[in-house]
């Protein structure tokens, strides 16, 4: 419907995206007046069943949160409940601390790849969809799914199977890789490792849209390495902050256009995931990795929400040099699993999801029973960000006919590739001009 004065973009459904959400953009007096980022789907309340629950159940139960990146939550699930019984794996166990670190690299490696490949490089190359692109670029299309297939087997291999994984428990692991399995890995590795550095050439190639954001920026960060499955908090600005305190800085509060709670950093919006660890991080990746970075185009800031798929197959990269590496220096350790006795405490942790920055915190009675649980995922904190991000992209392209501008509105979401769950939907489009 068309009014002289106002213009109303409605998409009802968005496309490549894991779950159920809708765009909202109200423009009156050629100004972007309002700018909706609902998530629809109803809630699922994790938090609330958790309660009553064995200690020893968290890591599989919030690994059901998500297809994608269930090691996220499983890992840290494990390290929360383990701060609150009083267990450090990394001190007393490196070598199983070492195969969880191989695990998270293998959830980086298929996730990143899947939005690579599959979700969000047809946008930038004019194309619908993926399978449109394995028509006109087949032997790219192959690359991208030898690479994904190699975090996969990663996730079998340690985690038992490559979804909601079955060898993740408290301490540990079920049962720990043989030499001949890790030896295998390394093998498939090392061409995954070619076809990495191959992926990350081709999306620095790709046209960029014109877009700075001005977010504050939050992710874990450890002094000599890049962070994933351990680190401290560290916001821009503000500087680190330990991770029990973590609700005293991101604050969650509902808003009447979704069913997800939003998050703010020191009551700022803010942003996590890939360009916050590159901002933050990227002097903690390795030279070589850091070089390649630069050869696609990426520099020491990289402020354009655009280019996070660049910087996705930079992180692409170092999780496979990162896995090979692991693998060469891995020591058996000399039990799968550490016991973990329960105890009445409050344990707490983070580490980096794919998306961004994921936290838990577990109370426990003295029995192990969870008295209360509090997760808060990378998705919420970036959603106050994407909708700042679409104001501003929309404003500056209102010259634009509904369907482009609808098309470039996607692709935009699509730079954070929103976890909402696990599922494809198409584009419903309305528009009400003025």
């Amino acid at each position: 419907m068309t009014h002289r004065s106002e213009r109303l973009l409605g998409v009802s459904a968005l496309a490549r995206v894991e779950g159920e959400g809708a765009m909202r953009v109200t423009v009156r007096d050629g100004r972007v007046e309002d700018v909706r980022l609902s998530i629809y789907e109803p809630p699922r309340f994790f938090e609330a069943f958790l309660r009553g629950r064995a200690w020893t159940e968290p890591p599989d139960i919030t690994a059901r949160i998500c297809g994608i990146c269930p090691v996220a939550y499983q890992l840290t699930a494990c390290a929360a409940i383990e701060d609150a019984c009083g267990v450090a794996v990394h001190r007393e166990e490196p070598g199983i601390a070492a195969l969880r670190r191989l695990l998270y690299c293998g959830e980086w490696i298929e996730s990143h790849t899947l939005h690579v490949y599959l979700l969000h490089a047809p946008d930038f190359l004019g194309l619908p969809d993926a399978l449109t692109l394995a028509r006109t670029e087949r032997a790219t299309v192959e690359r991208g799914l030898r690479l994904k297939k190699a975090g996969n087997d990663l996730l079998e291999t340690l985690g038992g199977r490559a979804i909601h994984p079955v060898n993740v428990r408290l301490g540990g692991f079920h049962r720990l890789p043989t030499g001949a399995e890790l030896a295998r890995l390394e093998r498939q590795l090392t061409q995954a490792r070619r076809d990495a550095e191959e992926a990350l050439e081709w999306v620095g190639g790709f046209d960029f849209p014109e877009l700075e954001i001005e977010h504050a920026l939050l992710a874990l960060s450890e002094p000599d390495r890049y962070a994933i499955d351990t680190g401290t908090p560290l916001a821009e600005p503000g500087g680190a902050f330990p991770v029990r305190d973590f609700e005293r800085h991101v604050t969650e509060h509902q808003v009447a256009h979704s069913t997800a709670l939003q998050a703010d950093l020191d009551g700022r919006r803010h942003l996590c995931g890939p360009l916050a660890r590159w901002n933050l991080n990227h002097r903690r990746l390795p030279a070589a990795v850091q070089a390649a970075a630069a050869g696609a185009g990426l520099g020491g800031r990289c402020t354009n929400p655009f280019r996070s798929i660049v910087v996705r197959a930079a992180e692409v990269l170092w999780a496979v040099d990162e896995s090979l590496r692991i693998i060469a220096d891995y020591r058996p350790p000399s039990r799968p699993h550490l016991e973990v006795p329960p105890r009445a405490g409050i344990g707490y942790a983070a580490t980096e999801a794919p998306r961004g920055t994921l936290y838990h915190r577990y109370e426990l009675d003295a029995e192990g029973g969870v008295r209360s649980a509090v997760i808060v995922p990378p998705t919420a904190q970036n959603q106050r960000a994407v909708e700042s991000d679409l104001r501003d992209f929309v404003q500056a392209r209102l010259d634009l006919d509904d369907a482009e501008l609808t098309r470039q509105c996607e692709q935009a979401i699509r730079n954070y590739d929103p976890c909402i769950s696990c599922a494809a939907h198409f584009l419903d489009l309305t528009v009400d001009r003025g």
